[in-house]
């Protein structure tokens, strides 16, 4: 924890800090209602070099945001010294369409690294929340995904190299184009999903894949979740090869939306063998074109930013995953909640929305772990409120596995100053 008044960081910043811009925090600054001492935003790598030796010598906490879409997720800031934003790191570095490659700074949005991409017809096959505001560096710190995650994967699967900065200012580079690789360690995949508390990433490189000629989603409209089931047996037992499968369930409707991208022939061809596969359990219709981009820019209203919002992601085998629904449904009811899923069906991950007094959320999460044993699958408090984050554990249980995340923290951050207790497991 700094010593040092605001207004003296701030001076000291910007003598210390390269060619950042350094200002003083407002309002709009705070995380949790905590407001940060200083602000910084480097322009280059250099920048945040000199930065983060500048905080280690003054043993300052630091706190790494970009876009700031999930600031309301892992545990409550405690306290933060420095605020460092990657926002003005917002550069497609280098695009090799021809390896199906790409190097990307931290700070550049989703959706402008995509435009930037498509130029050649290819892009990054990721979809979460908010494309427009956010950012690689913060979908690679949280490894978030969207319903595209069916098809192709998460962050961590298509990450092959990343550059970032160590809490003592050390430049660290591991794997993709950059073959050197730091004690022993695959540091692009442990970031991923490390919540900024490893280090500051500047840039990360990855696959790309190529933009599909076609586009078409079923989508099935289902009486009870027992159909829902079936149905999403059928489609993972088939030769279907969906981008996208994405359940949506509240009291006792439930949809599901199958998206098919490929070439026109495919697309066409699919979407239509899908339709017969649902049989008699549902009514479909197939979508394209706008009306397709309505129909998913609708369930992604799930994933709104209402202020009261809390997000729940239950994490469990695919074979488990209805199973676990029906138990939510009883016990929402319970509880005293009103509760709506929606989510990756074929992968059994999905969010749970839910609306009521933070007590109950706090019983109806504490339940719902107490069904899923370590290694059978996971409770995690997405987003939700400071009180909320405050009364239970946004990670729960995480088992022997945690003991390793301790020893890698503590060879990169041994004194826990990068993001302190927002990572896994209160990293």
């Amino acid at each position: 924890m700094a010593t040092l008044s605001p207004s003296v960081l701030v001076e000291q910043a910007r003598s210390r800090a390269g060619q950042s811009v350094v200002r003083s925090s407002t309002d709009t600054d705070a995380v949790d209602g905590i407001h940060p001492s200083v602000v910084v935003e480097p322009l280059t790598t250099d920048d945040v070099v000199a930065t983060l030796a500048w905080a280690s010598t003054e043993r300052l906490k630091v706190m790494v945001v970009g876009g700031r879409t999930k600031q309301a997720w892992g545990a409550p800031a405690s306290s933060i010294d420095l605020m460092l934003s990657t926002a003005r790191l917002n550069r497609v570095v280098a695009h090799r369409h021809g390896d199906l490659t790409a190097t990307v700074e931290a700070g550049a949005t989703l959706a402008s690294v995509n435009r930037e991409l498509a130029r050649h017809r290819q892009w990054l096959p990721w979809d979460p929340p908010w494309s427009d505001r956010a950012t690689i560096g913060g979908i690679v710190a949280t490894n978030d995904t969207g319903p595209r995650r069916h098809g192709y994967g998460a962050p961590r699967d298509g990450i092959i190299g990343v550059a970032m900065v160590r809490a003592d200012g050390e430049l660290t580079k591991s794997g993709g184009i950059v073959v050197k690789n730091v004690a022993g360690y695959d540091v692009s995949r442990l970031v991923t999903g490390s919540f900024g508390c490893l280090g500051v990433i500047v840039t990360a490189t990855f696959k790309v894949s190529p933009i599909a000629g076609a586009s078409r989603t079923v989508a099935i409209e289902l009486d009870t979740l027992e159909s829902a089931e079936s149905v999403v047996r059928s489609l993972s037992m088939s030769a279907l090869t969906p981008t996208a499968i994405e359940l949506v369930t509240a009291t006792d409707q439930s949809r599901l939306l199958v998206r098919f991208e490929s070439v026109e022939e495919a697309s066409v061809q699919q979407s239509q063998q899908a339709c017969s596969l649902v049989g008699s359990f549902g009514q479909t219709k197939i979508l394209t074109g706008e009306d397709e981009a309505i129909l998913w820019r609708e369930h992604a209203m799930h994933w709104s930013e209402e202020a009261d919002a809390t997000l729940i992601k239950l994490s469990c085998a695919p074979a488990e995953l209805f199973e676990m629904l029906k138990l939510l449904r009883t016990a929402s009811a319970e509880h005293g909640l009103e509760c709506a899923a929606a989510g990756r069906a074929g992968l059994g991950v999905v969010d749970l929305r839910l609306d009521g007094s933070i007590g109950a959320q706090v019983r109806m999460i504490q339940h719902l772990r107490q069904q899923l044993t370590i290694g059978r699958g996971s409770v995690v408090v997405r987003n939700g409120s400071v009180a909320l984050r405050r009364k239970i554990d946004t990670w729960g249980e995480i088992g022997s596995g945690l003991r390793v995340m301790k020893a890698v923290k503590s060879r990169f951050d041994p004194d826990n100053r990068l993001s302190p207790g927002r990572g896994p497991g209160g990293l």
